[in-house]
């Protein structure tokens, strides 16, 4: 009995050394359940958030005013209010970037609208003693409007500025390499035009864009979000020098005159589409095991449709292989999104009164 007790043990051995450890890459971890708290309230039109290496959610409003949020307790701390800034219709101050070397360069960028006529400026600030000065003027004279104004600013793995730019309400000078507008452009930190970009002295990276509200880099590419008209709101993978067809193109090229202009320009089809439009705002890329059934997964917050969509990629990341809804018409209109480096993510209101800062967590 004893011997055949040993030779069981043995038999057993390869069987329980080829139990998976619960951490192992390959193994799904178990969907966490999803929770909900609102961090902070009585913001006016949030339209930017980052997740500071300070540990501080810095947001803009639309009004002028950039503050940092403490993510334990919510309190908001006023750091500047730009005097300059303009909000006119969908104008004011936007989007914003930290560098991402803080500590060393303690640069804020960010891109408003202001004067009159209306116009758009990127600025970078220094942040010092609790608040910015050092204004420098990274690019002026984008043309602005009621509408249209894009903007998302982006600090690239390479140490570039990408911007985003709306059409401003004409929509002809998305297809114009010379104008600002309509565009995805690509400044170095200085504001000057680096030499690798597409067209030498021009700050153009890709063309042919309605107004893209959301920017993030993930798996070596850069995806953004735009705005269609009545049909076909996008997200994009965008490459370097290429077009993305609006106002000739809308979403994907299927019309006869679409296709003709598609393949005279090389146009670059959104990876999804949705029709009717749902006003896509704010993007991340999650890939965390925090809440493990978003991993590999791009965070789209809406304006139009209310909602948080959790939008599946393939493992090359160039494909959306599924998406699922989250908190629909709970928080109104939702226009900024971020993570912190523990997994945790925020959303922010753009209702215009009393907005919020919701944190999402398991």
């Amino acid at each position: 009995m004893k011997s055949l007790v040993m030779l069981l043990a043995v038999l057993m051995i390869p069987v329980l050394a080829c139990k998976k450890n619960p951490k192992d890459p390959g193994e799904e971890l178990p969907d966490a359940e999803i929770k909900t708290r609102v961090l902070s309230s009585g913001l006016s039109h949030v339209w930017e958030m980052v997740y500071g290496p300070d540990q501080q959610i810095w947001i803009t409003e639309r009004s002028g005013k950039i503050s940092r949020v403490n993510p334990q307790t919510g309190a908001v701390s006023l750091v500047y209010n730009i005097p300059d800034v303009v909000s006119n219709g969908e104008g004011g101050l936007l989007g914003m970037a930290l560098h991402p070397q803080f500590d060393a360069n303690p640069w804020v960028y960010v891109v408003y609208n202001y004067g009159s006529p209306y116009k758009e400026k990127v600025v970078r600030f220094s942040y010092s003693g609790g608040t910015l000065g050092a204004p420098l003027v990274i690019l002026d004279q984008i043309p602005a409007a009621s509408i249209h104004n894009g903007s998302r600013l982006l600090i690239t793995a390479d140490q570039k500025l990408l911007i985003t730019t709306g059409d401003a309400s004409v929509s002809g000078n998305a297809q114009n390499a010379s104008s600002l507008s309509g565009k995805v452009l690509r400044v170095n930190l200085d504001g000057s035009v680096p030499a690798d970009n597409p067209i030498a002295g021009n700050r153009l990276w890709s063309l042919g864009h309605r107004n893209p509200q959301g920017l993030v880099e993930a798996n070596g590419r850069i995806y953004a979000s735009e705005h269609g008209p009545n049909n076909d709101d996008e997200i994009n993978v965008i490459l370097k020098g290429r077009n993305y067809g609006w106002p000739n193109v809308e979403g994907y090229c299927n019309g006869t005159t679409e296709k003709v202009f598609c393949t005279a320009n090389d146009v670059v089809e959104p990876i999804t589409a949705w029709t009717p439009t749902i006003a896509t705002a704010g993007l991340t890329y999650y890939n965390s095991d925090y809440i493990p059934q978003w991993k590999n997964s791009l965070l789209l917050v809406t304006l139009k449709a209310s909602k948080f969509i959790q939008l599946k990629l393939n493992s090359s990341g160039d494909q959306v292989t599924g998406t699922k809804d989250y908190f629909l018409n709970e928080f109104g209109r939702l226009r900024a999104i971020c993570q912190s480096p523990d997994g945790k993510v925020y959303i922010a209101s753009s209702n215009g009164s009393n907005d919020k800062i919701i944190e999402i967590t398991k």
